[in-house]
């Protein structure tokens, strides 16, 4: 909920309030405002993806502001279970989110990843993606607000299908 709350909002629902707001956002929107991943049945991670304006506080986000007027769709945020960290599960969410966008039609997608400074970043830092991670999907760094903090972008051609799980398998308008 951190992106789509003013922060005194946020700061009072942390907690309870805000997996309450998550919970009636996932079971009352007509989108789901993410998509998950399972193994063997089992959820392993979890990748918010909206459309950029239901993210109120990336629109005031400085280093994040937008870079053009085209429509977008926006990835925000993503954890992955602490036993399958490191095996492509970001990357997958990555490309999930992406292609669950494109099936809602959408026909620009933007991520907001950290770059880290060395080898190792704590995932408590990593809670946007890295930028590999955004590249390994089908990314391109589209501009940079500061010297960590690339704006990524992937382009649809034309509707690409969620997958399984995925969401709604319609139709998305050519991107021309």
């Amino acid at each position: 909920m951190h992106w789509r709350l003013p922060r005194p909002e946020f700061e009072r629902g942390k907690g309870a309030g805000n997996k309450a707001a998550m919970r009636t956002l996932a079971t009352k929107s007509r989108t789901p405002p993410g998509v998950l991943a399972y193994l063997a049945g089992d959820p392993i991670g979890w990748c918010a993806v909206a459309p950029r304006e239901e993210y109120p506080r990336l629109e005031r986000a400085r280093v994040l502001r937008r870079i053009d007027a085209e429509g977008v769709w926006s990835i925000v945020c993503l954890f992955v279970a602490a036993g399958q960290r490191r095996r492509g599960v970001s990357v997958a969410l990555i490309d999930g989110a992406a292609r669950f966008a494109a099936s809602n039609g959408a026909s620009l997608i933007e991520g907001y990843p950290v770059e880290p400074k060395g080898r190792d970043m704590p995932p408590v830092f990593a809670w946007t993606g890295t930028a590999a991670a955004f590249l390994a999907a089908g990314f391109c760094e589209a501009a940079r607000g500061s010297p960590g903090r690339p704006i990524m972008r992937r382009h649809f051609a034309r509707a690409e299908p969620a997958g399984p799980g995925g969401g709604s398998q319609n139709r998305a308008p050519s991107a021309r």
